[in-house]
């Protein structure tokens, strides 16, 4: 299963051709993700995980340029790889809000845990993997 956000690209995130640049699409997959890394973490109890993840890695795919149009994109999200120190998010990003719009673009993240007053990477807690495994699965 997916989790779905929807996000609205502003005025300022579109470069010269109209399109949202790079750097903006990727501040638009982060936003997605936010609620649930964030917003649901906290509520079912996780304080630890908001409080620091980092991007491993990212890889964007595009298949066609967003235009910002004064309407929400459609990001589905979804668990690819749960690693006891590390899991993988995949995105499929619409140029629109509905299901049935074209998908855009497609795109990776690997995030790790990170603690912050040590200043290193962590594990997840069983806690942690199975909220992620739940938020996906009920998504």
């Amino acid at each position: 299963m997916s989790y779905i956000s929807l996000i609205r690209p502003r005025w300022s995130d579109m470069d010269v051709y109209g399109h949202v640049n790079h750097a903006n699409l990727v501040t638009l997959l982060e936003e997605a993700r936010i609620p649930l890394l964030f917003g649901d973490a906290v509520r079912a109890g996780l304080t630890e995980l908001p409080k620091g993840i980092v991007v491993v890695k990212l890889a964007v795919h595009y298949r066609s340029p967003i235009v910002v149009s004064d309407q929400d994109i459609r990001v589905e999200i979804s668990l690819k790889d749960l690693k006891h120190a590390s899991f993988t998010l995949g995105y499929r990003v619409h140029d629109g809000p509905a299901e049935a719009d074209k998908v855009a673009v497609t795109a990776e993240t690997v995030l790790a845990p990170f603690d912050t007053s040590s200043e290193r990477p962590r594990r997840l807690t069983e806690d942690e993997r199975a909220f992620l495994e739940k938020g996906f699965a009920d998504a």
